[in-house]
């Protein structure tokens, strides 16, 4: 950092195992990618080229290439999965993984009817192969889906090989963990908590009321995902009590 000053939370250490940012790349041009990781690759994690952006990025090799190269796992969104499932083309799917030499992949099912223990036999089969996260909750906010079985779903993916579970909000934060209007579902999350260790869990908060919330509840190494890639300094601040929201979480009580 470029200064001293007390008080300031400890982060946990890259290659981190809890405290992961996850941005969401929506169609970066490699000089936008490139002057994101100038200004805060060492904040950054993990990197999704959301939904099926890959099928239409110009210079998809270099892109991954350059995630990679920075220390970053980065993998292609849920969406794009689950478009090679409903077309039956799981085994195209692993060539594309191979093809790419992605370090990271994510097995969801927020769009289509997925048996899970179907999605649990992809998550083992890609485990072998891969880093694999996998996502729980629906992109339709129609569908709520009790706490009892969130939990179900996260211990059994979890136990097919998955290296965190992604807790689901969209791009928009207003589905899955979230209600249409943003707010966090606490009583879900806390009862999330009771059987799944936090650090196993990245929860989707690309809002900053979201951020903000997770931060109280978890503290500064909280997993959080869906950030903007203008918005991983401002998120760095609010870990560190750096900005108006979590001011005083981290000072001492006077």
């Amino acid at each position: 950092m470029n200064f001293n000053l007390p008080h300031i939370p400890t982060r946990a250490k890259s290659p981190r195992e809890e405290g992961l940012t996850m941005v969401m790349d929506k169609g970066l041009s490699m000089n936008e990618a490139k002057n994101m990781l100038e200004a805060s690759a060492k904040h950054i994690d993990i990197v999704k080229l959301g939904f099926g952006t890959a099928y239409l990025t110009e210079n998809l090799s270099e892109k991954i290439k350059l995630y990679s190269d920075a220390g970053l796992k980065v993998y292609f969104g849920g969406t794009l999965f689950e478009a090679f499932i409903e077309r039956g083309m799981f085994n195209e799917f692993v060539d594309l993984v191979d093809k790419y030499k992605l370090n990271t992949v994510e097995v969801s099912d927020g769009s289509i009817e997925l048996d899970h223990d179907k999605k649990c036999e992809y998550i083992r089969i890609l485990a072998k192969k891969t880093t694999v996260l996998s996502e729980i909750g629906s992109k339709s906010e129609d569908v709520l889906i009790p706490p009892y079985k969130w939990i179900e779903m996260m211990e059994k993916e979890l136990a097919a090989g998955s290296w965190k579970v992604i807790a689901e909000a969209r791009e928009g934060g207003n589905v899955g963990i979230c209600t249409d209007t943003g707010e966090v579902r606490s009583d879900l999350i806390e009862e999330i908590l009771t059987k799944i260790p936090k650090d196993k869990i990245l929860w989707e908060a690309p809002q900053k009321s979201q951020q903000v919330w997770f931060i109280k509840l978890l503290g500064p190494n909280v997993n959080l995902g869906n950030i903007a890639p203008n918005e991983v300094i401002p998120l760095e601040c609010l870990r560190l009590g750096l900005r108006g929201d979590t001011f005083f979480n981290f000072l001492p009580k006077k």
